[in-house]
């Protein structure tokens, strides 16, 4: 536990990035508000995919929640470690692809729910959006990947 207070509360002498400017708003939080913070948004984000079942008979409605609560989800996560080390996370070298996947998806799945108002592409969207958050969230497990992709692999060979 104390690992993890650590990694929150930061090192004193890092260099301020742009996010961390003024010590206002999130960067401010103790650590006991920012695993409140945390756990009440990562709460929202469950509760809105819960919902999203709910309602699965009416797609737009569906990718709406499901897309806002995983969203609130992925992002409840920078008020454990701060929005900039979220944002240095998500777009290092190692998990850059997972992200801009996810990211895409995401706003496909917007665009065919609140644009397009098809449900078939919303359906496929949210389906695609589901496969690119596992691939995401596999980024941060090492080896993870690796091991699903030779899975897969093993499990679609065509060799008799």
């Amino acid at each position: 536990m104390w690992k993890l207070k650590q990694l929150v509360a930061g090192d004193e002498e890092r260099e301020e990035s742009f996010l961390e400017d003024e010590s206002d708003g999130i960067c401010s939080l103790s650590y006991t508000q920012r695993m409140y913070a945390f756990a009440a948004c990562l709460l929202a984000g469950l509760v809105c995919m819960f919902l999203s079942i709910i309602v699965f008979v009416r797609p737009i409605k569906f990718a709406i929640l499901f897309t806002f609560g995983n969203l609130l989800a992925v992002g409840s996560t920078a008020f454990v470690i701060g929005p900039a080390q979220q944002i240095n996370m998500m777009f290092d070298s190692a998990r850059i692809y997972a992200t801009t996947v996810y990211l895409v998806c995401v706003v496909i799945a917007l665009i065919c729910a609140l644009l397009i108002h098809s449900k078939i592409l919303t359906i496929l969207a949210i389906i695609c959006e589901i496969c690119a958050l596992l691939w995401y969230s596999l980024s941060y497990i090492p080896f993870a990947r690796r091991m699903i992709s030779e899975l897969m692999i093993r499990l679609c060979d065509t060799e008799l």
